[in-house]
């Protein structure tokens, strides 16, 4: 499976098929977010399309269905057990922050199958900690992608207990400081718990490059798209 990060939590994934879901496009930022000194400078996304889109929840940085082309199937903000082109979506219903949602609202995990793996996406999960039914319907997971920079969003020390729970084979960070990006924590502190981390040298990398290791969640850090 190929995957390209576009920056924040946006990801298209291609199967050996060529079948491709996008998660989690962002837009353009409104003159609020400068107004606040907030740095959002990740380059657009433009001429991506997917046979399905999911959206995690409804924030600018998240939820541009505008942005992809190819009529995909959209899920977006939502839970239970979808189908679609590429096979039955399990959307798990979440928290955006630590009390319930009422300061941020909700978030939805993903669970989906792509080329012979399971995948999960995480969204802006900012409860506690992950509930056990919350993992139990999220069921086995093998590429993992997950909010590490805090903020409105879990801390390194949340998102560690998160692998920690669900034990995939590999995980991948998002949602965290660069130099696009003025308003979260750097993935730092996260990726010191990890005995392997692949860097990778471009947005674009493959799980048939990555190693897999018993017992051992490997991180796996594509570079910053400029």
């Amino acid at each position: 499976m190929r995957m390209r990060w576009f920056g924040q939590s946006a990801f298209l994934l291609t199967d050996a098929s060529g079948a491709r879901v996008c998660i989690d496009p962002f837009g353009v930022p409104g003159p609020a977010m400068a107004a606040r000194g907030m740095r959002f400078a990740y380059p657009p996304i433009a001429g991506v399309e997917a046979d399905l889109l999911l959206i995690t929840h409804e924030h600018f940085d998240h939820a541009a269905a505008e942005v992809v082309g190819g009529s995909p199937r959209v899920i977006r903000s939502t839970a239970g057990t979808l189908e679609s082109p590429l096979g039955p979506v399990v959307a798990v219903a979440a928290e955006h922050d630590e009390l319930a949602g009422t300061r941020r609202g909700p978030n939805t995990l993903f669970a989906f199958p792509l080329d012979g793996l399971r995948v999960c996406h995480f969204g802006d999960f900012g409860q506690r900690a992950l509930r056990p039914e919350q993992a139990d319907a999220l069921g086995t997971v093998d590429l993992l992608f997950l909010p590490v920079g805090g903020g409105p969003t879990i801390s390194a020390v949340g998102a560690l207990e998160v692998v920690r729970r669900l034990q995939p084979r590999w995980v991948v960070p998002m949602h965290y400081r660069t130099a696009a990006i003025s308003f979260l924590e750097p993935a730092d502190a996260f990726l010191d718990g990890f005995a392997t981390v692949i860097r990778c040298p471009s947005p674009v990398c493959d799980t048939a490059d990555l190693p897999a290791r018993d017992g051992e969640t490997v991180a796996v850090v594509p570079a910053v798209p400029v």
